[in-house]
């Protein structure tokens, strides 16, 4: 098919999503992704921040073919070997007393159980989230989501939440005593969306003391700073700071969908049969992938990769940005004035990246196997995008 008929067909039957960049993409491998029309592209978006391994990385694309032709699926009514082995490396890279896991299918679920697991554990309905936030779309997960916009149509039917601004352990502390008290308070340690906006490293340790005074959870979203996109496999860990759930999605399983929520092991022990389910959770192919990227993360020693890549994005940036934000491989580049003329010169150019809520901030979320050469071309690219005005 070519790039117009592509276009045509998914016109045609899909409900719109998203403002579509204006290529079909038919082929990935690396950091590297093909068009219909066999243009290249270095690819440092990753698909809002999925493809951390790179496109198509053989590791995984091997065990999802092998796992295919043994068993394609079967729900989590039984045992499986995979699904040990992927629960077992997880829990051990995972924060300590976090190695207990549900597995589901996307961010949103994994938001949505660990927003249930709280409210159950603390006998407690209401939540506190941060302006600016992004945790889903499905209706308990975007009750925390802060855009306006997209609460709007559904706010009768939301759950009770209250925003406080992101970065005010004051109105935290206000919002924690206020009322009966809250079940949880749930934080995007980086909020991407937002166009990578991060607090002081006390802000989060001071999260944590003052949801222990008020006998509420802490809930980290970690769908886009986890597996070790940031440098650490969880961001808190670089913040000193345990939360009681941490959620992951996007990396997790290189691209096949698959969302966790890892609990602490004090709320694990009161968790019941019933309490949640999902019938494609924790299927046997999403399994296989994530063993597969865990495993090649662990043994590629790539999770060192993502400090390098940023000094190397932030130098080659400085002369055409007023900031970098982000950490690791989450990275936000502010030119002070609209991005999207820039991010439209580097597609032209072959390279693909991301515009946030801030107009300003253009997002980049490269893979950590993004080689020396890739940012070479990046800075080529870049040194000519951001001349235009």
């Amino acid at each position: 098919m070519t790039t117009a008929q592509i276009t045509r067909a998914e016109d045609a039957f899909l409900i719109h999503t998203y403002r579509k960049f204006p290529i079909a993409l038919v082929r990935g491998e690396g950091s590297y992704v093909w068009d219909a029309n066999g243009k290249r592209y270095l690819d440092l978006y990753g698909g809002h921040a999925v493809t951390l391994l790179g496109h198509c990385p053989p590791k995984v694309v091997a065990a999802i073919q092998r796992q295919a032709a043994r068993l394609l699926f079967y729900s989590n009514v039984v045992y499986s070997d995979v699904r040990a082995r992927a629960a077992a490396l997880l829990a051990d890279v995972a924060p300590e007393g976090l190695g207990n896991i549900f597995f589901c299918n996307s961010g949103t679920e994994a938001v949505e159980t660990a927003l249930k697991i709280a409210r159950k554990a603390t006998g407690r309905q209401r939540i506190i989230a941060m302006e600016g936030d992004f945790h889903g779309r499905t209706l308990g997960s975007l009750a925390t989501t802060w855009n306006p916009a997209y609460r709007a149509p559904y706010q009768a039917v939301l759950p009770d939440t209250h925003f406080v601004p992101f970065g005010d352990l004051d109105a935290t502390g206000r919002a924690l005593e206020a009322h009966e008290g809250a079940a949880a308070v749930i934080v995007e340690p980086i909020q991407s969306i937002s166009g990578m906006v991060q607090a002081p490293a006390a802000y989060y340790q001071g999260l944590r003391a003052r949801c222990d005074q008020a006998g509420a959870l802490l809930i980290f979203d970690e769908v886009q700073t986890g597996i070790g996109r940031t440098g650490t496999f969880s961001v808190a860990e670089q913040y000193d700071v345990v939360p009681d759930i941490i959620t992951l999605a996007k990396s997790l399983g290189s691209g096949i969908p698959v969302g966790a929520t890892l609990v602490s092991d004090a709320l694990a022990s009161g968790v019941q049969y019933g309490d949640q389910g999902s019938t494609f959770g924790g299927g046997m192919l999403a399994m296989a992938a994530v063993e597969a990227t865990l495993q090649t993360i662990l043994d590629e020693n790539l999770m060192s990769r993502a400090a390098v890549i940023h000094r190397a994005v932030a130098a080659i940036a400085a002369p055409h940005v007023q900031a970098v934000r982000g950490r690791g491989c989450l990275i936000g580049l502010d030119f002070g004035r609209p991005c999207v003329p820039v991010l439209s010169a580097l597609r032209e150019k072959g390279v693909l990246a991301g515009g946030s809520g801030d107009p300003h901030v253009m997002r980049l979320m490269p893979p950590l196997i993004t080689t020396d050469a890739a940012l070479d071309a990046f800075a080529e690219a870049l040194h000519e995008a951001a001349q235009k005005p």
